[in-house]
């Protein structure tokens, strides 16, 4: 198959010997158009440079210097011989990894919500085990405030379930636990004493058992049980510690015989879909059936909100395939996975969830613990560090902050900590431009994969940002899925997906109104770029046109095009 590109004026070409390219004049833009007639497939010659088809494997010589001489925005150096892997270039150097920031008794001012936005916050968490629905209503509107005023910015909110939690009761304070010491937990309410405190869950003494090793706070104290009553379970501290009120309890290994949604969940769940929240965070999700059961009721209310499954319980593992599937993205909340499961598990099964989630094209966020010390102190450990690189070479799309934002003492310093550690390790990761193994297979029912593959890999060659528009996301989130160097522009005439694809890995959503002229549209949407400083005069982008929903093509056509910005 051969193809006619346009090449930009001045860029070094091939002449007939190197068998790549020839030069072409008054050639402003490259225009792939593709034309799908039933099981054929063509690309249209336009103008007169032809690339042959022995140029089309990037993973040849000649090829590598095709694309070392033509990079209009930064020069790309091949690293190998075989495949081009290049050093990312600084080309629209905006994080890619999401930041998602817990709001609490530290940040819910409207000052502070505004800071957070501008140091990095792209998801506003409430969390629904702190506060009442007037203090996150609160919340709700002021982030809506800070949306109102930007096209190119945008700050979603995800509601997060308590979910079926046994925690400790009141206590007037904090009670010292020693290890070897007796202690009690009972379900009768109320009940505070030096060696006896209350549970909230009845079914607590059906569910533990002699020998269990109870967790409080994710593993901070741990308790052995040693005997149980009607009424109480007896317990013999191993490792001590403050046992203050409403902490979390844990059974190591083993899940609560309780409902995934509560009650109280369902209260909760309304109030988001009253204030249409982007995103449901459901907590200890066991199967798939919670989820399905979630998504029916959001159908019946005509509410589109996506739902995260969170990963927490020892009883999801079986079956997570099944969960991820059923729902629209997940999170790795690490601290009652640790605490349920053997600890050094976490770290296998988080990049396991990473991998399916990217494989499902489902984003996937990390949580708990990232930057904990920063609670109480003005600098991360370097472990904290290593960790939020990881979480983003493993390519998850978000990364949380929980009590660091919502009752730290340096909520902004902590996001602007991870900021710099995503950014910096996002800067480091090599960009190999070339077809993972087996994707031509998917290729014959799933053209839009296909374009966004070959889309992913000239930007990556060109280092140039990917501009799409979309008025379902479904392009945009394709394109995320392959993980290009730049930054995905993606346009929308549609607030609701404008707010939902901040959490996708590397898209920056903005809202634009279309016009029924393509060329009119394209132009505005440069224009926009440009007067925010998003593109520079003279830099060349990657337009997009394909997906799911033709917007001013025909269904059986689709495009790439590389143009260059001018005012």
């Amino acid at each position: 198959m051969a193809a006619t590109v346009n090449l930009p004026r001045g860029v070094p070409a091939f002449n007939s010997q190197a068998g790549c390219l020839s030069s072409a004049k008054k050639i402003s833009e490259f225009f792939f158009q593709c034309r799908l007639r039933r099981t054929s497939q063509r690309v249209d010659l336009y103008r007169s440079t032809k690339i042959s088809n022995s140029c089309s494997s990037y993973g040849n010589r000649e090829s590598n210097a095709m694309a070392a001489a033509f990079s209009p925005n930064g020069v790309a150096l091949p690293s190998t011989d075989d495949g081009l892997m290049l050093t990312r270039i600084n080309v629209n150097a905006q994080r890619k990894t999401k930041i998602v920031c817990t709001i609490g008794p530290s940040t819910s001012s409207r000052d502070m919500i505004w800071k957070l936005a501008e140091a990095g916050m792209n998801v506003a968490r409430l969390n629904m085990s702190h506060g009442d629905h007037a203090s996150h209503q609160k919340t709700i509107d002021l982030v809506k405030e800070y949306n109102a005023q930007f096209q190119e910015k945008v700050v979603a909110i995800m509601l997060d379930t308590k979910g079926p939690e046994v925690r400790s009761g009141d206590v007037p304070q904090p009670i010292l636990l020693k290890e070897g010491q007796e202690f009690n937990f009972t379900i009768k309410r109320g009940v505070s004493t030096a060696d006896t405190v209350s549970v909230n869950y009845d079914d607590f003494i059906n569910d533990v058992e002699v020998g269990d090793i109870l967790l409080v706070d994710g593993g901070m104290m741990s308790l052995a049980v040693k005997s149980k009553t009607n009424d109480v379970v007896k317990c013999e501290v191993i490792d001590g510690g403050e046992l203050k009120s409403r902490r979390h309890l844990n059974v190591r290994g083993k899940s609560a015989t309780l409902p995934s949604i509560t009650d109280k969940d369902w209260e909760d769940i309304k109030f988001g879909v009253d204030n249409q929240v982007d995103f449901y965070a459901v907590s200890f999700v066991k199967d798939a059936k919670v989820v399905h059961e979630l998504k029916d009721y959001l159908k019946r209310c005509n509410a589109d909100i996506h739902v995260i499954v969170k990963i927490e319980s020892a009883d999801s593992i079986p079956n997570l395939q099944s969960i991820i599937s059923a729902s629209d993205g997940a999170m790795v909340a690490r601290g009652d996975l640790g605490a349920e499961l053997p600890i050094e598990e976490v770290p296998l099964l988080q990049e396991d969830i990473i991998r399916r989630c990217r494989s499902m094209q489902k984003p996937v966020i990390v949580a708990t613990n990232m930057l904990e010390s920063m609670i109480n102190h003005p600098t991360p450990t370097r472990a904290e560090v290593s960790d939020i690189a990881i979480a983003v070479r493993e390519g998850a799309d978000a990364i949380m902050l929980s009590g660091e934002t919502a009752h730290g003492k340096f909520p902004l310093k902590a996001v602007k900590v991870m900021h710099a550690v995503a950014l910096r390790t996002e800067s480091n990761l090599p960009i190999i431009i070339s077809s993972p193994p087996g994707q031509f297979a998917a290729y014959k029912s799933h053209m839009g994969d296909m374009f966004a593959l070959h889309a992913t890999i000239m930007a990556n060659t060109l280092s140039t940002p990917i501009i799409v528009f979309t008025r379902t996301g479904s392009m945009a989130i394709t394109l995320s899925h392959y993980r290009p160097s730049s930054t995905i522009f993606a346009f929308t005439n549609v607030e609701r997906v404008k707010q939902r694809l901040i959490l996708y890995h590397g898209v920056m959503p903005i809202y634009m109104k279309f016009t029924d002229d393509v060329e009119e549209t394209f132009s505005q949407a440069l224009k926009l770029l440009l007067c925010k400083g998003l593109v520079t005069e003279g830099q060349y982008v990657t337009l997009v046109q394909s997906g799911a929903q033709p917007i001013w093509r025909r269904e059986s056509t689709h495009h790439i095009q590389v143009r260059k910005v001018q005012s």
